[in-house]
């Protein structure tokens, strides 16, 4: 899955390259206030640009629920993109996406034109992944580059589907730079390998614990999801977050550990609240307990100061890690000490560091952090699926070395 042809494969002069991005940014009052993914986009068309091709770009934004709509138009996207390429991007909007705008600004593309298609999820075929919407999207194209990571886990029309009907698919510098970081860190990593995973379900990392415990040296595992943990050892949580149908699995993953002869670390200490705080970022009254000896009445919110000892002390020796998931309810500022420890101990140390997207991504940029990581991964779900072993649709259907 890790060896694919990238755009530094293929010869693009003249021919219609169409791209699939990951444009879905953040807009409040048809303004994008967060470019960071269009940012991340450059490199991929700039290339594609220089080398003479007529580049064609496709992306999905937002939920579409009910058909198109003026609030998920791409066309703020055009003109940001215009702004930051330095030329015009020929926006077509058509609400079927491959319409009469889209076949006509295609036509009339010369070498290193930009032309970018409306919200791919205006079609309903799209996350169908249904035949003739993947057949329309390769008509407009010799080349398909994907360059989505954050879409790569979905087998859709504009990720995977219309792969099948063009006879060149590769992948782009941000995809390539994601099979990099995040697949040779699991696969092939540096050891000791450490993997730090927080969040609140355990429900939603099952496969990912199970996985990087074969994986990794050490699993750090914060967040709410510890608490099931410290329970199905049999300690009180108080109103902690817990999910009672995995406490079992919990009992599991740990014989697994021990199996393995892999460190399983959970946290020691816990800082807890009475009331959970409504708003969420709301001045809160904590107090510390040993994770053996909570109260029943109070709920942890954040891994303690001996906790993220615990934690940097693993960090420190590690030649990778991997971290997913936030410590503590780090939207509160007092709930956040967990969350900050952990990303200083990954700023302070010489390992190869991959944050996996989501709020762990979002948390290393707020707090600052960013550019003391190696790698921070532009998808949440996609990156959480890599570090669970599966296939991802939209690398798997690109071309193989």
């Amino acid at each position: 899955m890790l060896n694919k042809k990238s755009v530094d494969d293929i010869n693009v002069k003249g021919l219609r390259v169409l791209v699939r991005c990951d444009f879905n940014v953040p807009l409040k009052g048809g303004e994008i206030t967060d470019e960071n993914r269009i940012v991340a986009a450059l490199p991929t068309i700039n290339k594609l640009i220089n080398d003479g091709g007529k580049v064609i770009l496709c992306s999905h934004l937002g939920k579409v629920k009910n058909g198109p709509n003026e609030g998920e138009s791409l066309a703020p996207v055009a003109k940001r993109l215009s702004e930051k390429l330095g030329k015009e991007v020929v926006f077509a909007a058509d609400d079927e996406v491959v319409g009469p705008n889209a076949k006509a600004a295609v036509e009339a593309m010369k070498d290193g034109d930009v032309v970018l298609l409306q919200n791919t999820r205006f079609r309903k075929e799209e996350t169908k992944n249904e035949e003739n919407f993947s057949k329309e999207l390769a008509s407009l194209c010799d080349v398909y580059v994907n360059d989505a990571f954050g879409a790569c886990h979905r087998a859709h029309c504009s990720t995977e589907g219309v792969t099948k009907f063009v006879k060149t698919s590769v992948v782009g510098y941000l995809m390539q730079k994601e099979i990099d970081f995040l697949g040779n860190a699991v696969n092939n990593p540096v050891r000791p390998f450490v993997a730090i995973l927080g969040g609140a379900k355990v429900a939603d990392k099952l496969n990912v614990i199970s996985n990087l415990l074969e994986k990794c040296d050490t699993l750090i595992i914060g967040g709410g999801m510890a608490y099931t943990f410290l329970k199905a050892q049999g300690y009180e949580i108080g109103t902690s977050l817990v999910d009672d149908t995995k406490l079992d699995y919990c009992k599991e993953m740990m014989a697994k550990a021990e199996k393995l002869g892999k460190k399983l670390l959970l946290p020691v200490d816990a800082v807890t609240i009475k009331d959970f705080p409504n708003p969420i970022d709301a001045p809160v009254e904590t107090e510390i307990y040993d994770s053996t000896n909570m109260p029943a009445d109070r709920e942890g919110c954040d891994i303690g100061p001996k906790t993220q000892q615990l934690f940097a002390d693993a960090v420190k020796s590690a030649k990778t890690v991997v971290w997913n998931g936030p410590m503590g309810v780090f939207e509160n500022p007092t709930l956040a000490e967990g969350t900050i420890a952990v990303a200083k101990a990954l700023a302070e140390t010489d390992a190869t560091t991959i944050i996996g997207g989501g709020d762990s991504a979002a948390a290393v940029n707020n707090l600052g952090f960013g550019d003391k990581m190696t790698h921070i991964s532009t998808g949440g779900g996609a990156s959480l699926e890599f570090l669970e072993g599966k296939a991802l649709p939209g690398i798997e259907s690109a071309d193989d070395k």
